[in-house]
Formats: structure tokens, sequence, C-alpha cells
């Protein structure tokens, strides 16, 4: 893969912008901290009240709208807000010459994400999906290990988590949103699947659709261009779990909760047994923060490790599995 590249920041210092300051918010700024040569320098929300208490909490400056945020001389804007609004604010700020980190799912389908990357094509800036998985010590060390001592093309990978309880009032169960369980939970497994098996080639889906009408329990099987791939995600069932990767001469756990990596256990087909043990730090956004601002300072425009074509395969296999579901959200 050909990557472009961009005039890298002066002094390598990546001033940060926030838009958005919940749960996700302050996870990233809390694993900032933790990454070298960044801060947060601004953010802006909706509601006043939250951002003040952000930002006595975090710093960075309170601005009063997005276009202020957008030319507060920020290098990248973190997007944190619910997934129907990602697409607007990732296409501002990419005309705004800023770089753009934007939580997952990027966008609420295959369309809206294709106009994203154009803009960032255009505007030569980088664009990535926050997908966290893949930038922690252990997956990467699982990497390494697996190119060291194989255990032969990976053909099924088996994932899922679904957690019950949610509050109906919550952004996940929100149709106005773009909530449900694929986009809110089963974008990891999704890239899980193609990160190993490559495009989804085609994905049967089961599922429901709860009161609000968003999709609260699905179950996909996939045939991908090296494999095949069963996951499932939920809002109405208890399930966290782990995940299995299947080669013709062994296989994987990677123990739960598998989208937080810190353990695996690699089974090799002669009964050999090998441990992984990577504890992670800061809550573990750092990783995929300081990867981002590394890119930022080599001039490249999108990342070897979450490619676009990567996010373009997970929403596709969403989007195939909502629409098996009959779920359209406004505008579709």
């Amino acid at each position: 893969m050909t990557i472009a590249t961009q005039e890298a920041p002066a002094g390598g210092m990546v001033r940060w912008g926030i838009v958005g300051t919940g749960r996700i918010a302050r996870r990233f700024a809390l694993g900032l901290t933790h990454v070298p040569q960044a801060s947060l320098s601004a953010l802006w929300s909706r509601r006043v009240e939250p951002a003040m208490a952000f930002s006595a909490e975090f710093g960075g400056e309170v601005c009063a709208s997005f276009d202020a945020l957008l030319a507060s001389g920020i290098d990248a804007l973190y997007i944190a807000t619910v997934q129907d609004s990602h697409a607007d604010y990732a296409i501002a700020a990419l005309k705004a010459g800023l770089h753009v980190l934007c939580e997952k799912p990027a966008t609420i389908n295959k369309p809206q994400l294709e106009r994203v990357l154009e803009v960032a094509r255009v505007e030569q800036r980088l664009f990535m999906e926050a997908m966290k998985p893949p930038f922690y010590p252990l997956y990467r060390k699982l990497r390494a290990h697996l190119d060291a001592e194989p255990i032969g093309e990976v053909g099924l990978v088996r994932a899922g988590c679904s957690v019950p309880g949610v509050p109906d009032d919550h952004p996940s169960l929100s149709f106005e949103h773009a909530g449900g369980a694929l986009l809110d939970i089963g974008v990891y497994e999704m890239f899980l699947a193609v990160d190993w098996l490559g495009a989804p080639r085609e994905v049967q889906t089961l599922g429901r659709l709860g009161s609000t009408g968003v999709d609260t329990f699905a179950s996909l099987n996939s045939q991908h261009e090296r494999g095949i791939s069963q996951l499932f995600c939920g809002l109405d069932l208890h399930g966290k779990g782990d995940a299995l990767l299947m080669a013709t001469n062994g296989h994987v756990t990677i123990h739960e909760p598998w989208w937080n990596p810190a353990r695996a256990t690699i089974r090799y087909g002669d009964g050999r047994v090998v441990e992984l043990d990577e504890p992670f730090e800061g809550g573990g956004l750092n990783y995929e923060t300081a990867h981002f601002c590394e890119l930022i300072r080599a001039g490249q425009i999108e990342s070897p490790l979450m490619p676009h074509s990567k996010s373009l395969q997970m929403i596709e296999m969403a989007d195939a599995a909502r629409a098996a579901l009959g779920l359209k959200f406004a505008g579709e």
C-alpha cells in the first residue's frame, strides 16, 4: 500500500482537540497523558457545563462553537460523539486542514465513509477510525509471534460480546443517533474478522430489533477472502467473551475481554502451548493515539495498521447485517 504524505507539525508536538465530552472522551484524555509530545489544546461540546468540568479535569480551552474549535490552532481532532454525527464532523475538520481520529464506527454506512475518505484524499489529511485492539501490546506481540512461529493460515474467527441492562435512554439504543448492537459492539468483531480473513464475500445474519427500533442482538456467519467468521453482538444478553482464531496447525484464544487484549493462549497441533501476557497502561486508547501522532509526524495520511480498506470492509459487513434485519436509519 502506497501512503501519501503531508506536512508534519512544527516541533513534533501534536495539539489535540476533542468534540464531545462523554465517557469515551474521558478515556481518550486520560490516555493522552501517556503519549509523548501530545497535548489536549481545545474542546467543544453542545452542553457547556460538562465541557467546563472536562476542561477543569483534563485541561484544554473550552471553545464557544465547533467552528471555533476547528480554528483554535489544533493539529488533530478526536471525534467522541454519537455515531450519527461522525461524518459531518469529520468532513468539516478535514476541510479545515485537520487530521481526524474518529471513534468507531467511523460512519453509520459505507456511502458516508466513502465521502469522508474522498475528502481526506483531496485535502491530503490523515483520517483513521479509532479501532483500538490492533495497537495493544498483546495484539502486536501475538502478530509477531505467529509470524515467527506460525500456526498456518487462519481460516475461522469466532468472537462476540453482549452487554444487557442498557437504559432505554442510552445512545446505544437510540434510533435517532443510529445506535444498536451492530454499530456499537459488533464493529469490534467485524474488525477481527477482516483483519485475519480479509474482505467479506457473503454475510448471513439472524437477529432482532428492540422496542426503540434498533438491533438488540445479531449473529453473523460470514464468508471472507480467506475463511469464515462467526460473530455475535448484543444489548440484551450477558455474553462478554473471548476470541478464537483457528488455523491449519493450531489455534489461538484471546482471553476476555478480547477487545482490550492482555492475554492469549496459542495451542499448536503438536501439543505445544504458548502463553502470552502483555498488560496495558493508560486505559488502552493511548496506543492508537501514539500511533496516530507518529503518522502525523511522518507525514502519512493513512495508517498501515488500520487502513481505510479495513474500515470500508467493516462497515460493509454492518450494512449487510442491518439490511438483513430490515434496519434503516434516517436518510438511508
